[in-house]
């Protein structure tokens, strides 16, 4: 996805910055990582809050295998629901519900 679509992806929520990490990228709206591109695939930001909702909306989380002990490691990032990429209102509102989830965790 190139960063002109990302760009047009989040409009609801306002201008964001669009950084490259680890083979991918890292969108950020005033300051805060709301989303990642990593493969193809967009995936925003989540936490204990909002993971409910976004199991609901029948996102997946991105998990790996651990090299270091083989397991499965779960990241705080979650799947946009279908719905969602074609439908600017419903983009915004999950985009929204990214950067709150953003802020919770204190990072940036």
């Amino acid at each position: 996805m190139d960063n002109e679509a990302i760009s047009d992806l989040f409009a609801g929520l306002g201008p964001v910055d669009i950084r490259r990490m680890f083979g991918g990228k890292g969108i950020y709206h005033r300051g805060v990582i709301i989303a990642v591109e990593i493969r193809g695939e967009l995936m925003l930001k989540g936490d204990p809050e909002l993971a409910p909702e976004l199991e609901a909306a029948g996102c997946k989380q991105w998990t790996y295998i651990g090299s270091r002990h083989g397991k499965r490691v779960a990241m705080p990032y979650w799947t946009v629901p279908d719905s969602a990429v074609d439908d600017p209102d419903e983009m915004a509102f999950w985009a929204r519900k990214s950067y709150e989830a953003g802020l919770r965790s204190g990072k940036s």
